[in-house]
Order: C-alpha cells, then structure tokens, then sequence
C-alpha cells in the first residue's frame, strides 16, 4: 500500500463504523492517498485506537464517537468535521448490523427494525445532514454485499438490506447529480471481525473460497481499494454504479 497515488491531497472524508475491518481500511487508504480522514464508531476505546493507528502511518485524522442511530451522534459527526476542516469531498457509509441468523419468516420485529435502520435508514439520515455540505466533485460510497445479490441461508434479511443499498445508490445518484456522485462497493467474504462466524470455521471459509474463482476470502485492502477509485476523480464519469468486489462469485439480482 507504500506505492499508491495521492488522489485525495487537500480532501476530506468521513468514513462510518471506521476503527476496524473493512471500514478501518478504506479510512486508511483515503488517509494514505493524502485526505484527512474522519473515522467513528461506538466506542471511545476503538475510536483511541484507531486514530493513534493511523496518527503513526502520517495520516491526518480525527475520531468521534458515533453511533448512527444516535441523531444527536450524526448531526456531531458532521458538525466536528465541518468545524475542523471546512468541508466536505467523501462520505463512506459503512456501518451495517446482523443481529440474527433466523430465517425472515423467523425474524423477530425488533431484529427487523434493527437491520432496516442501521443497514439502510441511518446512511440515508446521515446524507441529510452531510448533503449541505458536500462540495462539488464529491463522492458518496456505500458499503453493500455480495449478500446483497442472492442473501444467503443465515444472512438473509441481512442481504435483502444490502440489496436495498443497490437501489440507494441508483436513487441517490440521481438526485444528488451532477455535483456529487453515488456509488456502491458490494465486498465478497473478508475474514474481519463482523464476519468472524463465517470465517474462523474452516470448513465454512474452505467452501466460501471454492466459490470464488480466485480461490480466496478478499481482504480489507481489496475493498479499501475499490472503495477509493469509486471515490477518486478517477470515477469522475462513474455514478449509479455498483462495484462486485468478490473474487467472482456470482453477483446478479
């Protein structure tokens, strides 16, 4: 990642659910191709840690506690990063929650609310609040899934959340053009945190790689890298779209 470009010299990003996984990747990678990076999550601990990370990699950043189904955490999240550094080029809306691992028909009302609010509701609250401030030229990114594509046995309400992003992205592209532009990066497997129940089983990691025609679990990397081009000028023609990050495994609703 030491030979990379400086795409985002003089740019400033916010990156949701940000001090690990693929979130803490795409935070790191904007903040190494030279933009100041604004990282959060839930917990001052992880945010500390985070943030003194990448403070050693030379990388200019600031961490809030957000939980972003926290209106007051959301309106702060944006407020801070205006009041630091003045504007706005890149929002990565990141944060997602799995709750459950019930069929739909199983899924309890409460689980239900839960994934429709932090998987999809809250990037749209968040962009309310960030779409005053947007510059020119900036850049929206969703944080999708493969899952989204065919939800899985186990993740199914969780990938039909995801497949809303899709139709997000599409929507918002739209009404954001032409200054800012919309996209969406849908991650195949990554062994992180968040996915742990898949992939510390392996047997389950064994068979998810089979599945790919690359024959691996992608990494962080390969996501913050998708993640970047969508919001470099190097997609400055590119909106609307959604970016399948997954080794090949089939991607078609």
């Amino acid at each position: 990642m030491e030979k990379i470009g400086k795409r985002f010299d003089g740019k400033v990003a916010i990156v949701t659910a940000s001090t690990q996984g693929i979130g803490f990747g795409i935070a790191e990678r904007l903040g190494l191709e030279g933009a100041a990076v604004v990282i959060s999550s839930r917990r001052q601990k992880n945010v500390d840690e985070a943030v003194k990370k990448l403070k050693d990699r030379g990388i200019e950043v600031i961490g809030l506690v957000c939980h972003v189904s926290n209106a007051q955490h959301r309106k702060d999240l944006i407020k801070n990063t205006i009041e630091k550094y003045g504007k706005l080029d890149v929002v990565v809306c990141n944060a997602a929650a799995n709750p459950a691992v019930d069929g739909i028909l199983e899924t309890k009302e409460s689980v239900l609310d839960k994934l429709w609010e932090i998987n999809v509701k809250t990037s749209i609250l968040l962009l309310q609040e960030a779409a005053p401030h947007l510059q020119k030229g900036s850049s929206v990114v969703f944080v999708s899934s493969i899952a989204g594509f065919q939800p899985p046995k186990g993740l199914a309400m969780y990938g039909v959340t995801k497949t809303a992003l899709l139709g997000l992205t599409k929507a918002l592209a739209a009404e954001l053009a032409p200054d800012t532009r919309v996209n969406c990066v849908a991650p195949g497997f990554v062994p992180t945190h968040f996915a742990s129940f898949l992939t510390t089983n392996e047997q389950m990691k064994k068979s998810l790689e089979e599945k790919t025609l690359l024959n691996r679990l992608g990494t962080t990397q390969d996501m913050a890298a998708a993640a970047a081009y969508l919001a470099s000028d190097d997609a400055s023609y590119v909106t609307g779209e959604t970016l399948v990050v997954a080794g090949g495994m089939p991607s078609r609703l």
